[in-house]
């Protein structure tokens, strides 16, 4: 018993650093090891704990949902859709709060979160009950379904009786795995979570793998809060998973920079939120306001532009990338859709198209999960219109090539004359983050192709001025613009040139840590696969596309006809050896006034550290700016030295 006991708290505070802290402790087979003995000791002893990790796989399959009556009511929000309609809403409770001669308040701003309601109880330290919100008084029990939820803890060091209120959600990397091997793939993230609480198999539940953010005590014996802050501060210190994000205003109008902010960067997350809960902060002044009959008079919740929507598809095109990779491409009946037209959305392949089943004339599910163009979720149960399936083509749509089908894909193999593929790798050739060359718009580049015969990058430097002029539309300012700018990249870094290359799987941060660490064109071209994957970041899949592009012959053909034409990529000096910072990984988080972000990476890089976009056990410093979030939370959780600018700007200066 002694020894369950000790594995018991063993793994749920490793199941606590995975899922909550996101910093695990031990390998998952370590974990596996543990796991498989405390099972094997519940056999022989016959007896389980409450708050073993064994039962959150999933038990027995329910009959029907019970009913749940919530210790206290579980309220709704009122809802404004503009800054205008929080400022009003702000204005009555600061008339309110004046009438009785409450101190002026003070706002907390959080994400909303898209997916389903749960209460969850606990009694004497241990979870005891999981309800949906129902009519807010009334809810069904999913407790078994709840149990799975790995980020919810089974035991808590409170012992009074409480109620907490939460979001279950599936975070959208999740909803992703799941439907590459899923029969039928679920449509959104909050329908995979509310339909995984209301699945009357647990076992069901626990396969969507979901999460849940806990933002609230709505019922507690033997315990008050002065305000929200301490409140969410008392759910962190019980081990619930509390979202990172979290501000306090004073006044409302300063809200709108944060509102928009996290309006132009929410499809960055990795779950669904639409919109902000706005909330006063003092607990005193909302037992004071009360609550209409539908809402609390302190909170209010503003609600983004819609990013999901239904319509109608009206044809599907396939587009030839430069690789040769054909995307099927959806022209829907014009949607309103997070405060843009939508007149298509994206499909990933033939076999994408099946498992949605996606046809003409169908009503789809799209959301906008980018600023460029929505994806299609799936097809709506409900079709009004006969629905005309899309057949998989044969035929290179550009060139007439017979497609090659390689796993789900289907490619054109004509890599020397498919016009697509060509002006698609001279486009990336000859941009800002590959060769820098100026004046080569889309619409010139094409023109190379189409009447100077200009079939793959090298040709771009044989270009001559005569051959410009007799162009319709260019003059002699224009054509010695071009050439001088094609004459300026013929010695670009060597990180530029590699990334421009076009290796499969080679974006800009790669091809950086790949001059960095070669510091030669040659040392990366020669380069083995155990010294590629022992760099951070590169694993087997991209060292073998590596090592394929400098094998392949048609490839090496191109790249020397450049270093013919003149192109001589300059060696990297490598990452600098003694700075200050060698060996140390930064974060920059916030606002910074000091520096431009790009400023303060170059300082970092230029004494031997290293500047990543996320923090981990291993970051060394986050740079917290104005307004700093989630970051710096999960930074503080971790221990992590946290600088201002002042501190990191003194750090450099003396050295």
């Amino acid at each position: 018993m002694e020894r369950m006991r000790e594995l018991i708290d063993q793994l749920n505070d490793y199941a606590y650093r995975y899922y909550v802290l996101d910093d695990p402790a031990v390998a998952d087979a370590e974990y596996d090891r543990l796991y498989d003995e405390l099972v094997q000791l519940e056999k022989e002893s016959g007896h389980i704990e409450p708050d073993s990790p064994t039962q959150r796989v999933g038990g027995k399959l329910l009959e029907g949902f019970t009913k749940h009556v919530h210790l206290a009511p579980l309220w709704s929000l009122d809802k404004a859709q503009s800054l205008e309609e929080v400022t009003l809403w702000q204005q009555r409770t600061n008339k309110q709060i004046e009438q009785l001669g409450l101190k002026p308040a003070s706002y907390s701003l959080e994400y909303k979160f898209d997916g389903l309601t749960i209460n969850l109880t606990y009694d004497g330290g241990l979870f005891v009950g999981a309800a949906t919100r129902g009519n807010g008084e009334v809810g069904e029990d999913v407790t078994e379904q709840v149990r799975t939820i790995q980020s919810i803890p089974l035991k808590i060091d409170f012992k009074g009786k409480m109620e907490v209120q939460g979001e279950a959600i599936m975070h959208l990397s999740t909803l992703e795995e799941y439907n590459k091997t899923a029969e039928e793939p679920l449509k959104n993230a909050r329908n995979a979570a509310a339909g995984a609480i209301r699945n009357l198999d647990p076992a069901q539940t626990a396969k969507r793998r979901l999460d849940a953010f806990i933002y609230n005590v709505g019922y507690i014996e033997g315990r008050e809060f002065a305000d929200h802050m301490e409140m969410i501060s008392f759910l962190r210190e019980n081990k619930f998973h509390v979202s990172d994000y979290e501000k306090v205003f004073r006044d409302v109008t300063e809200i709108q920079a944060a509102l928009d902010e996290v309006e132009e960067t929410r499809s960055k997350l990795d779950f669904l939120i639409d919109g902000m809960v706005i909330k006063i902060t003092d607990f005193a002044t909302r037992e004071a306001l009360s609550y209409t009959q539908k809402f609390p008079r302190w909170a209010i919740a503003y609600k983004f532009a819609a990013e999901e929507m239904t319509t109608e598809i009206l044809d599907v095109t396939w587009d030839v990338g430069r690789t040769g990779k054909l995307t099927p491409l959806a022209h829907v009946e014009p949607v309103e859709l997070a405060g843009a037209t939508i007149r298509r959305a994206t499909l990933n392949n033939f076999e994408d198209i099946q498992r949605k089943n996606v046809a003409l004339h169908a009503t789809v599910f799209i959301r906008r999960s980018n600023d460029v163009i929505p994806e299609i979720l799936g097809a709506s149960p409900l079709q009004e219109k006969e629905l005309i399936p899309i057949e998989k083509p044969e035929f290179c749509p550009a060139c007439g090539t017979k497609l090659e089908e390689i796993g789900p894909n289907l490619f054109c193999p004509n890599s020397l004359s498919c016009k697509p593929q060509l002006t698609s790798r001279m486009v990336h050739f000859t941009s800002r983050d590959a060769m820098d060359i100026e004046h080569l718009s889309d619409k010139t580049i094409e023109l190379l192709f189409e009447k100077l015969d200009i079939k793959d990058v090298a040709g771009i430097y044989t270009v001559t001025r005569e051959q410009l002029l007799e162009q319709e539309g260019f003059k002699d300012k224009r054509a010695d613009n071009i050439l001088a700018a094609i004459e300026a990249s013929k010695k670009p870094p060597l990180n530029h040139f590699i990334y421009a290359l076009g290796i499969e799987n080679v974006g800009k941060k790669t091809a950086k840590d790949l001059s960095r660490t070669f510091r030669t064109y040659e040392g990366i071209k020669n380069a083995t696969y155990d010294e590629l994957v022992a760099i951070d970041d590169i694993g087997g899949v991209v060292a073998q596309d590596i090592i394929d592009f400098f094998h392949n012959e048609a490839y090496m053909r191109v790249v020397q006809e450049l270093f013919d034409a003149g192109v001589v990529p300059m060696d990297d000096e490598g990452m600098p050896q003694g700075g200050i910072f060698e060996g140390k990984t930064f974060v920059l988080t916030g606002t910074l006034t000091r520096f431009t972000r790009k400023q303060a990476q170059e300082l970092i890089e230029k004494l031997g550290g290293r500047a990543n976009s996320s923090v981990s056990a291993k970051t060394d410093y986050v740079i917290a700016g104005d307004n700093a979030g989630s970051k710096l939370v999960k930074a503080q959780k971790l221990g992590v030295t946290i600088l201002t600018e002042e501190e990191f700007e003194k750090m450099t200066s003396e050295n």
